[in-house]
């Protein structure tokens, strides 16, 4: 099966994309019946001990390869800025990136670094614009996903999240994503606004799965929110055991034993 392509196809209707932070739980939520998967990179950096926004680019396309490799279902990769602030940067990324068995990638405006700032708006777009085109050198492109982060970084201007998505549309890229967006009639805008499919993060507090699917949402993801979750039933287990020195965390994992040793299989 050519995955890119089955990819591509499965936007063209609404589905949930879970975020794996490492081969184990890629295999765990395939074997819940999802359709595709996403890498996380805040969730991947957290497994080498390190912050979001500290993996190289080697790391993560090693990471993401594994990732793919260990199901039969297509994955994206979350690859931030691209490992570059110039649209070549971004351009070798993605190349290397398509010689992967990756099926899609993210590229997102927000610079990260030691000095983090929202790329201007023209960089952005050649950046978006760089990707697609050494994506489109391969048979099979890579599904680009291509980010506006300014409701993540302190700037939620919606008009302006709008005009640079569409910008990102005009430059080729598949799918369009503005992770933070919680409010359904901001939501409704940015579909009515594009004519991509839209990808929209859940967030706490936020709207349900359902609710999002309702407002035009093609794809809902979860970033790294599943494996926080794991790490603080992690810290949760490691205090109980430390005082009280109870152990009642061993009846909440028997009761997913089977299911999670079937999956890992």
């Amino acid at each position: 099966m050519d995955l890119r392509r089955h990819f591509r196809e499965l936007h063209a209707r609404p589905f949930v994309i879970p975020n794996p932070w490492d081969v184990g739980s890629a295999r765990i939520f395939a074997s819940l019946g999802f359709s595709a998967l996403a890498t996380t990179s805040g969730g991947f950096a957290a497994t080498l001990g390190r912050r979001d926004g500290r993996v190289t680019r080697h790391e993560a396309l090693v990471h993401g390869t594994a990732i793919a490799e260990a199901t039969p279902l297509p994955v994206s990769a979350d690859l931030e800025a691209g490992f570059g602030d110039s649209p070549q940067a971004v351009s070798e990324t993605i190349a290397r990136a398509s010689a992967t068995p990756l099926a899609g990638c993210s590229i997102e405006d927000w610079s990260g670094g030691a000095n983090p700032r929202l790329y201007p708006r023209e960089l952005a777009v050649d950046r978006i614009r760089a990707a697609v085109e050494s994506a489109r050198h391969d048979a099979s492109p890579l599904v680009l996903t291509a980010r506006c982060e300014n409701h993540l970084r302190g700037n939620p201007d919606l008009a302006d999240t709008i005009a640079r998505l569409s910008a990102y549309q005009e430059a080729g890229a598949d799918v369009l994503y503005a992770p933070g967006l919680r409010d359904l009639g901001e939501i409704r805008s940015l579909v009515a606004s594009v004519d991509r499919p839209v990808n929209v993060l859940i967030l706490p507090g936020g709207p349900s799965v359902p609710e999002l699917f309702a407002a035009g949402a093609t794809r809902v993801s979860v970033g790294s929110a599943i494996a926080m979750a794991a790490q603080a039933a992690a810290v949760e287990a490691a205090r109980e055991l430390l005082n009280p020195g109870t152990h009642t965390f061993w009846t909440r994992a028997l009761a997913s034993a089977k299911e999670i040793s079937a999956a890992l299989e």
